[in-house]
């Protein structure tokens, strides 16, 4: 059975990822077990006809062998990134060994990433391509070895064996922290109890799960018997992930400083003089310290995730967050909540203080466990009976912005606590607010329920509007839209999405009054400022890449003649269809 979601953040969190997928320490066990075993099969094959050995000598035979199984095996279980630089470089060694030469090892590891770059030039994208090579390139740099003039058999066992140990910790503290950095900025995270975890899990994989595994394909029975050690695996690292501060989270830094984090941790485990390691711990110092910019006291933004078909809603003040919805949810083992919503607050340094989950739709409530599991501190209000019920009067005030529930009423509680209507009609209506700008988010509110809440509060107003129900034509009633007269309104929808949302007669109504509007597919992750009312920033067209396609990232009714145009920061205005 292949590890699920759970498993692999778990197998992150202890740092101990890197053994649970065909790696170069796989591919290298194999390989020597391969060679040796050939080694031996052909010195006895020598025995009986001696013209083999002088046709081809042992040592050539079973090098040359090792490397093609070895080759095979990493091409039978896909051929990563890590298996490919396993491979290769097994190649250089057996060719230098067998002819009796010896190349520096920055040619070497360079030649290998050549290669690897040449047949795979989409490796760059890949995070185990720099984790793997940066690492075996640390362990070439930091593992220089003193010469020994005595004999190796003169040295006592109880030394060689805690001469071993002590270098395989100094590799593993090595490893860990020049690996710090990089993981921050590929992943968000590092793990502090890595050392810890590998230290036992390295030989365990090793020496006992790997060799059970291989043995396994001739006696299935031993397949068992390598499960069990890898659920005795498992345990022990659940036991070590519950520590406190087991892994850090913190907001991926810039490109260029991250580069300067990742020096800083290579020059700390170099066999340096403490003059440059310290120069290394200077570089490495703002990597850990980096914030991303918040909005100024009084001030907020509003950030509509990209989730496909469903909707997500970050919402940060000075000092606080708050999450609107989760993201859809994809299947039994799938959600956006956990591959875009949390992933994306981690990359930002975010941490929820509420989340508010309008209504029970799994394409507003479909990353709900994933967020819970990640954030459990947070405050949890919904329509549906999960954590705290979301009720119009609800109000709290955050570094000089106000939020307000306005719906749904208490009276559409039944006793039990759950919607007396349908879910739609139970979406929670937030608004967010200071005293010159507001935003609107209101799930899946059907245009009844719009309507009742415009003529209850005519006096709401918002300059930016999260289009109820991702623009469907049971929502966005004129009566709401000429209520708040909003200048902005993001459409949160699925490309191509089933429901063909948002509707035609909808965006006619935006066209009407002079909206302007972004729609997730074409725009990806919206973010408004308050500061800058007019303006939508699209990270598809600010982060641009070759591949994307921009079709009609927003529409806007022309301007009259000589009124100024909106500001935006997106591409010319769609015409009508």
């Amino acid at each position: 059975m292949s590890p699920d979601h759970s498993d692999w953040t778990l197998f992150r969190s202890t740092g101990v990822a890197h053994l649970m997928s065909i790696s170069g320490l796989h591919v290298t066990l194999f390989a020597w077990l391969a060679t040796a075993l050939l080694g031996r099969l052909w010195r006895r094959v020598g025995r009986a006809w001696p013209r083999a050995l002088l046709a081809l000598p042992a040592p050539v035979a079973a090098g040359w062998g090792g490397l093609v199984l070895a080759a095979a095996y990493a091409l039978f279980s896909g051929w990563g990134v890590p298996a490919q630089r396993t491979v290769l470089m097994l190649a250089v060694v057996v060719a230098l060994r067998l002819s009796a030469r010896r190349w520096p090892w920055p040619v070497v590891w360079t030649l290998v990433m050549a290669v690897v770059l040449l047949l795979d030039p989409w490796a760059l994208m890949q995070a185990g391509f720099w984790l793997s090579f940066v690492a075996v390139g640390i362990l070439f740099a930091s593992g220089a070895r003193v010469e020994r003039d005595d004999p190796l058999d003169a040295v006592p066992r109880w030394r060689r064996w805690g001469g071993a140990a002590l270098g395989m910790l100094r590799e593993q503290a090595a490893i860990t922290v020049a690996l710090a950095p990089l993981s921050l900025l590929l992943f968000g995270q590092v793990s502090l109890i890595g050392l810890l975890a590998n230290l036992l899990a390295i030989p365990w994989v090793t020496l006992v799960v790997t060799p059970l595994a291989l043995a396994g394909a001739l006696l299935p029975p031993l397949w068992d018997a390598a499960s069990l050690a890898v659920q005795g695996l498992g345990a022990w690292l659940a036991w070590l992930a519950q520590w406190p501060w087991a892994a850090v989270f913190r907001a991926i830094p810039p490109v260029s400083l991250a580069v300067a984090g990742v020096l800083g941790g290579v020059l700390l485990v170099l066999r340096l003089p403490w003059a440059l390691r310290l120069a290394g711990g200077v570089l490495l110092w703002p990597v850990l310290a980096w914030q991303p910019p918040r909005p100024p006291s009084g001030a907020f933004e509003v950030m509509a995730i990209d989730v496909g078909q469903g909707s997500a809603v970050m919402v940060r003040t000075a000092n606080h967050t708050l999450l609107y919805d989760t993201g859809p949810r994809h299947g039994s083992d799938s959600d956006a909540g956990q591959r875009v919503v949390v992933p994306l607050l981690r990359a930002l340094g975010e941490v929820p203080d509420t989340v508010l989950v309008s209504h029970r739709d799994s394409d507003h409530s479909g990353g709900s466990a994933a967020v819970r599991v990640a954030w459990p501190g947070a405050r949890w209000l919904s329509s549906f009976g999960v954590g705290e019920a979301c009720v119009a009067g609800q109000h709290w005030v955050w570094d000089g912005v106000a939020f307000e529930v306005l719906h749904p009423a208490p009276g559409l509680y039944g006793p039990d606590g759950q919607g007396l209507r349908s879910t739609n009609a139970m979406s929670c209506v937030l608004r967010v607010s200071n005293p010159s700008e507001a935003a609107w988010l209101s799930g899946d509110l059907d245009a009844e329920g719009e309507t009742r809440l415009a003529m209850a509060r005519p006096d709401l107003r918002a300059s930016l509007m999260l289009a109820p129900h991702h623009g469907s034509a049971s929502s966005s009633s004129p009566v709401l839209l000429n209520t708040l007269r909003p200048r902005q309104v993001l459409i949160q929808s699925g490309y191509r999405n089933r429901f063909a949302h948002p509707s035609p007669v909808v965006l006619d109504r935006y066209r009407a009054r002079r909206l302007t509007w972004v729609e997730s597919p074409q725009c990806g992750a919206a973010l408004w400022r308050s500061e800058a009312p007019n303006t939508v920033h699209c990270h598809r067209q600010a982060a641009r890449r070759y591949w994307h396609h921009f079709d009609a990232p927003t529409g806007t009714a022309p301007a009259e003649p000589g009124e100024p145009d909106t500001d935006t920061d997106v591409p010319p205005a769609r015409t009508a269809d």
